[in-house]
């Protein structure tokens, strides 16, 4: 990207120029009109135990954080990030308004002069950036405009202690052929980054858990997309946009939006095509959508996304009910006749092969289907692991309150009493399970839930609340079906000797 001005450009005073809005507090900077901060005034910080201590910082520009958003013109001598420029315009959104508009002008450079246009609008997260190339030269000029979006990558972001759900941090391109790709730091360190280079729509961003920036130009404008590391921990990701060629005297505007926001899906899904996909459901987004569409319906009703979470998982369950009774009913069975299968497998203990035949005969006999407990459950799998990044992904569970101890679900739990309420309610649903037949399966039941069980205390309180509630509701209904078969209830405990 382009260095400094030359020295003959004139030096304006250099400012960091705050304006809010009743969402925003932004600063930017003279030098080169750039966006160095951003601050959402109703979104709060990431707290510390239960302590909310300020409100949420996404672009940052000082000694330990680099995160800015730049533009200017490349092709020439002329003005770029670096250059110098004036400001004008309001510093505070008033009572009444609905946009606020800044402009920072650069003085002529190489024959040019570039204006940007930022407004500022009420409610909004979304910043129309106008840019205006004047040609105060004497001969035509073909420069190219370049918006980028700058930060520095941390280490800290594979860490599973800083960040246990693994969300995908770094930045994205997205175009009509390619749709959205994702562009991993490491493989713009190892020069493998794969993204679509050329495209006349689509957008380029910095993505993070929660949170978005991405430059999004008009639909029709030729760009060239790009990703690269510019400084020893510092990676760029933008668009360069050919201008038409400006006469002498003339001027060109290119129009741009800058969004720098939260990830609040139905914005995102308005100001263009694809920028919902920022907000990452993985390889089940069919799914997921969907489910977040009727999440967001029930919370308009109860008002409350503790609530809403149980009420969705209920609603899943109503849905599955009968295809989840039929795996139930199969394992009723198994137990039923696993008292039968434990006597021939200690009579035949000394002989593997006999043992087999005579166990596929009682299935055959008892019309039992070992594996027919498995296939209902496998079939909603992806239902379930679409909703667990639906709830992983969505904005609103930050700072989001359910009852009592529990004020931000996307938080764990400070006390730890949801984790260990779904670790109880897993062990009671594992126990009500009819045990395998072979020893080290027997102990593998027990283990694996154990252990799933402990990653959850580093999970969010909302995907906690989620998993708890779907293991009610499967032992409710396992219950129920047990008694309806004439099978009582029992707790199968685990034999670790």
């Amino acid at each position: 990207m382009p260095g400094a001005p030359p020295s003959g450009a004139t030096a304006a005073p250099r400012e960091r120029v705050e304006v809010t809005t009743d969402v925003m507090r932004a600063t930017f900077d003279t030098e080169g009109g750039s966006l160095v901060r951003t601050e959402f005034l109703k979104h709060a910080a990431d707290s510390s135990a239960d302590k909310i201590t300020s409100t949420f910082v996404l672009l940052e520009q000082n000694a330990e954080r680099v995160y800015v958003a730049q533009t200017g013109l490349i092709g020439g001598d002329f003005p770029n990030h670096k250059t110098p420029m004036t400001f004008s315009g309001e510093r505070t959104l008033a009572a009444g308004a609905n946009e606020l508009v800044v402009k920072f002008e650069s003085p002529v450079q190489g024959g040019v002069k570039l204006a940007k246009t930022y407004t500022l609008k009420r409610g909004a997260y979304d910043i129309p950036v106008k840019h205006e190339v004047v040609n105060a030269g004497t001969a035509p000029v073909s420069p190219q405009l370049y918006v980028q979006l700058v930060r520095g990558a941390s280490a800290s972001n594979s860490s599973f202690l800083t960040n246990p759900t693994s969300t995908y941090t770094g930045p994205a391109i997205y175009t009509d052929a390619k749709k959205f790709q994702k562009v991993e730091f490491g493989d713009i360190d190892k020069n493998k980054a794969d993204f679509q280079k050329d495209a006349t729509s689509g957008f380029a961003a910095m993505v993070q858990h929660y949170f978005v920036s991405a430059w999004i130009l008009p639909d029709g404008i030729k760009r060239e997309n790009f990703a690269r590391k510019i400084d020893n921990n510092l990676y760029a990701v933008g668009m360069i946009a050919p201008l038409q060629p400006i006469a002498a005297g003339a001027a060109q505007a290119v129009p741009a939006t800058l969004f720098t926001g939260p990830q609040e899906e139905k914005t995102l899904e308005r100001l263009a095509p694809g920028l919902d996909l920022v907000k990452d459901y993985g390889m089940f987004t069919i799914l997921a959508k969907p489910l977040y569409w009727l999440l967001d319906k029930i919370h308009g009703v109860l008002g409350n996304w503790g609530w809403s979470i149980m009420a969705l998982v209920l609603l899943i369950k109503i849905a599955f009910y009968w295809l989840q009774a039929k795996g139930y009913q199969s394992m009723a069975k198994m137990k039923a006749i696993n008292p039968k299968v434990m006597a021939m497998r200690e009579r035949y203990k000394d002989n593997p092969q006999q043992m087999q035949q005579e166990m596929m005969r009682i299935y055959r006999e008892e019309k039992v289907n070992p594996l027919g407990g498995c296939f209902p459950i496998m079939i909603q799998i992806p239902v379930f692991i679409s909703l667990y990044w639906v709830l992983l992904s969505t904005v609103e569970m930050r700072n989001a309150p359910w009852i009592g101890w529990i004020h931000d679900l996307a938080s764990p739990d400070p006390l730890f009493i949801l984790p260990a309420v779904m670790t109880l309610t897993t062990l009671l649903q594992t126990a009500l399970n009819p045990a395998p037949p072979d020893p080290m399966q027997a102990k593998m039941m027990w283990i694996m839930p154990l252990a799933f069980s402990v990653m959850f205390f580093f999970f969010p309180s909302g995907l906690v609340l989620y998993w708890i509630t779907n293991n009610v509701l499967s032992i409710a209904q396992q219950w129920l079906i047990n008694a309806r078969m004439g099978v009582p209830p029992q707790f199968n405990l685990p034999k670790f000797g």
